[in-house]
């Protein structure tokens, strides 16, 4: 076996000539260059994706989620529920609100919520339910729905890594009240770099929202004598008590991402068999377990993460990725380091949880390289690398 180079790489995908042409004729034909013709092509193309009547363009799915947590109306004294295994970003714009966080653990096998891990969480005070579906599988929004109808909450949820996902062919971000998407470069669709999308079910929910995302900003209404005065625009507020924010996504990123939604659904083809590929070859090692996927889930493969289990071996996930860095030079790593442990978390009053699944699969995981521009051959290698540090590790 030839020893290759198989990088971590931040970079989710290449773009071809039909996104290169659209960057270059928005940029030098869009005007204006932010909140144009681009941006309402873009989103008129998502909701049509999705199916839903409500989809706002943000600079990253960060806005997205500050959004949701505004229009859900959170306050000191409320409870919101999160996982615990996610990015940061999941959490933070609703730590802002003044809500308290509750953190709910992770299945053991899907790696994502579940109602019976949310259940034992709602108290009176619990007014939002953040579901996040991580990894790209999405967690069962059936039964989590079903249990915002029994308690009446509020759905978010975190689509991050999921475009595509679908549950019996209903896609990830048509369930909850909100669902927020991210474009950042690392995900299965990027609009170079930053990127989000805001979904909203509600018609109400979704009035206020193009004013909180351009600084309150619309036209004056009726007619005007002289059309300079008093400003081109209006300012006002569409919350009460909030003010608005600027979480605009230039024309130029808009073009992208509705020239990328042509084909993600053909990106993510490409993901799910070579993961398909991937998990195929190591099945005779059981001591790497990847994400259980229910039955009718649609797995669209963000990322390709495991838990490496080798106690026969005496082996441990140190080992593995190690032996994968140093010898074979294949970037293995680990991920979200359950949020109630950092220190942010921790100093402002959210460093207790009872999630042994969550500190169980992070203290155990491996997440191999799995951009989409990696080459057949260096995939290839990858395979081949595992299974021969599998072998190595189990002597």
């Amino acid at each position: 076996m030839d020893k290759k180079e198989v990088p971590w790489s931040g970079r989710g995908h290449n773009y071809t000539k039909t996104e290169i042409d659209a960057v270059i004729e928005a940029m030098t034909q869009a005007d204006p260059l932010t909140q144009g013709t681009h941006l309402a092509e873009f989103e008129k193309k998502f909701k049509h994706y999705l199916g839903i009547e409500h989809a706002f363009a943000v600079a990253n799915c960060t806005n997205a989620l500050d959004l949701a947590a505004l229009l859900s109306g959170l306050r000191n004294g409320d409870e919101v529920i999160i996982p615990a295994h996610t990015f940061c970003a999941t959490a933070i714009p609703f730590a802002r609100t003044g809500a308290k966080i509750v953190w709910a653990d992770i299945d053991p096998q899907t790696l994502v919520v579940s109602a019976e891990t949310i259940r034992p969480l709602i108290t009176e005070k619990t007014k939002v339910v953040v579901v996040v579906h991580l990894y790209g599988l999405m967690s069962d929004m059936e039964s989590i729905m079903d249990l915002a109808k029994e308690f009446g909450l509020l759905i978010v949820e975190d689509c991050a890594q999921a475009i595509g996902a679908d549950i019996n062919g209903e896609k990830a971000g048509t369930f909850g009240d909100f669902a927020c998407f991210s474009f950042h470069g690392a995900k299965n669709m990027s609009t170079l770099g930053e990127g989000g999308m805001l979904v909203v079910r509600s018609n109400e929910l979704a009035s206020p929202v193009l004013g909180l995302r351009h600084n309150g900003s619309r036209p004056y209404r009726g007619e005007r004598d002289q059309y300079w005065k008093p400003a081109m625009s209006n300012v006002e507020s569409d919350i009460d008590g909030i003010w608005p924010y600027n979480f605009c996504l230039g024309e130029i990123a808009c073009a992208v991402g509705s020239t990328l939604l042509d084909r993600i659904d053909e990106m993510n083809a490409q993901r799910i068999a070579r993961a398909t590929r991937f998990i195929k070859a190591m099945r005779d090692y059981p001591e790497i377990v990847f994400q259980k996927m229910p039955t009718g889930f649609k797995h669209i493969y963000h990322l390709l993460a495991a838990r490496f289990d080798s106690p026969k071996y005496g082996k441990s996930n140190d080992d593995f990725i190690r032996l994968m860095s140093t010898k074979y030079r294949v970037k293995v790593i680990v991920q979200y380091y359950p949020l109630y442990r950092y220190p942010l978390f921790i100093k402002n009053g959210f460093g207790e949880a009872n999630c042994p699944n969550s500190d169980a699969f992070y203290d155990n995981m491996v997440s191999f390289p799995f951009h989409l521009w990696m080459t057949e051959t260096d995939f290839d290698y990858m395979i081949h690398a595992t299974r021969a540090a599998l072998d190595e590790l189990r002597r």
